[in-house]
């Protein structure tokens, strides 16, 4: 059985395609440019509000990472929490926080309404502590987050490890209960499905090649053909373009990797996770694995750059390495699927709202979108309504550019960024 570079979880679903491509309409109140979490999620909200709304989708509707990521809906923010309160203040800090721990409840209710059978579960995460000291910080991070945000979060031991992960590699762990996970194609499927029966519109192959601000309404070009908003969202992630270039400079396309195993025996798999969390390690060069349908979804930054057949196949048998690693167990078990998706950081690591030259935007989840975007979509477009976006939590605070002006849009440095995460790892 050779491995195949495929997305596993299309194989699970049927995937919006191409069997019915939308006209474009000559006239909305909003386009949304990209069709994945943040996209489906904006047009769901304003369809529902009887606001005449398009999704304008490069490829095929959910294409992105939204159907490629590993499928973890998690609490917090890329950044640790103690680092958003020394860069933002408590206060804000804590709205932040307050955030992410939304976004897992809307993603809870966006698939109990629209009965999206994705198979979410609040089966918690659990942070791995790589060193000792990686377990000594996780020991102040437990009194640190139910003193500063009411969090209950809590430690396993290194004696104790074993209840929670089948493998001995790691120095304690920390557990967070509220975080979930679910079927990423699956999910971003159903969303697309519950947007157009809101009366969204969802146009696929539908790259937009120029937006002009003409008095009070954009006219935007399309490969498709033209037409006329009186707003627009850009919901590109990782996909951001020149098309908007001054966003494109502010964002960080970064590459992400993922396996998927044989179906593994039911003993075998309980050995692995017996409670099934999300598992994510420590290290700034991270790995991050769960069980589905009992295959060991396996993934990690392999490789910085965006996915292509050569980072995707060199990927794969680096993240094999690196599961066996962790689970010598699997050391026999055949690798069926492995397939890329990139991910959208800014400068800061942060998640960024906010609007330039009149152009809505919600970027930057750094790992953190399946939740965080579906929230910020739904979020955002009702900020755009209320035209109060500079009120949302993530506008308080600055866009940065990068250092210098050194950046304009093609991550030349991102060999150079693997290569300082990898030192810092072994540095710490």
């Amino acid at each position: 059985m050779t491995t195949q570079q495929h997305i596993y979880w299309h194989t699970t679903t049927t995937m919006p395609n191409d069997s019915n491509i939308a006209p474009i309409p000559a006239k909305v109140d909003v386009a949304i440019i990209g069709g994945g979490y943040t996209g489906l999620s904006a047009a769901r909200t304003l369809a529902k509000h009887n606001i005449n709304v398009v999704v304008l989708e490069a490829e095929t509707i959910g294409w992105g990472a939204s159907s490629r990521n590993g499928g973890m809906t998690l609490t917090g923010l890329k950044p640790a929490m103690q680092t958003v309160i020394k860069n933002y203040g408590r206060e804000l800090a804590k709205e932040l926080f307050q955030c992410s721990l939304d976004s897992v409840d809307i993603v809870e209710r966006i698939v109990k309404e629209e009965s999206i059978d994705c198979g979410f579960a609040r089966t918690g995460h659990l942070l791995t502590a790589n060193k000792p000291k990686h377990y000594e910080s996780l020991q102040g991070e437990v009194d640190f987050m139910a003193k500063e945000f009411n969090h209950n979060v809590w430690l396993v031991s290194p004696k104790d490890l074993r209840s929670e992960i089948g493998t001995d590699i790691y120095h304690g762990a920390l557990v967070d209960e509220v975080s979930g996970g679910l079927n990423p194609a699956q999910y971003v499927a159903g969303l697309a499905n519950a947007a157009a029966r809101a009366g969204a519109m969802l146009c696929a192959r539908a790259r937009v090649t120029k937006i002009e601000r003409r008095e009070r309404r954009f006219v935007i070009q399309t490969e498709r053909g033209s037409l006329e908003a009186e707003s627009v969202l850009v919901a590109t992630s990782g996909y951001t373009g020149s098309v908007t270039k001054k966003l494109q400079k502010k964002v960080i396309p970064i590459g992400s990797f993922i396996i998927a195993t044989e179906r593994l025996s039911d003993e075998l798999s309980h050995e692995l996770s017996p409670k099934n969390r999300m598992i994510f390690d420590y290290k700034h060069f991270l790995n991050y694995f769960r069980l589905w349908d009992n295959r060991m979804i396996f993934g990690g930054r392999a490789a910085f750059f965006p996915e292509n057949e050569n980072t995707v196949a060199q990927s794969g048998e680096i993240l094999r390495r690196e599961m066996m690693q962790v689970y010598p167990q699997l050391k026999d078990a055949k690798v069926e699927y492995v397939w890329g998706g990139t991910l959208d950081f800014a400068f800061d690591e942060m998640t960024h709202v906010g609007e330039e030259d009149g152009i809505f935007y919600s970027l930057g989840y750094a790992g953190h979108g399946v939740a965080m975007a579906t929230y910020l979509g739904a979020t955002v477009a009702e900020a755009m309504m209320k035209r109060n976006i500079k009120e949302h939590p993530f506008a308080k605070f600055g866009f940065p550019s990068a250092p210098l002006g050194l950046y304009n849009g093609n991550p030349w440095f991102l060999p150079f960024a693997g290569l300082y995460y990898k030192i810092l790892d072994w540095v710490e």
